[in-house]
């Protein structure tokens, strides 16, 4: 599964769009107990999770500090 299904997977269950990637971490570890994915699974997204939000704060970090 990629971020992209389980963002639209999440949709269609919440109604809603996740304000933030750790909703989404929650969401698939809530998944996972309930057997709704599997163990790769739940690595797999729980390590693109994590790599994306740490890409998005570097990223915000880089833009808003102007004093090289």
């Amino acid at each position: 599964m990629l971020i992209e299904d389980l963002i639209h997977q999440f949709i269609l269950i919440k109604k809603r769009e996740p304000s933030h990637s750790s909703e989404l971490l929650r969401y698939i570890k809530k998944s996972y107990i309930y057997g709704e994915l599997s163990a790769v699974e739940y690595k797999k997204l729980f390590l693109d999770l994590n790599l994306t939000s740490i890409t998005r704060k570097e990223r915000y970090f880089l833009s808003t500090n102007t004093n090289f």
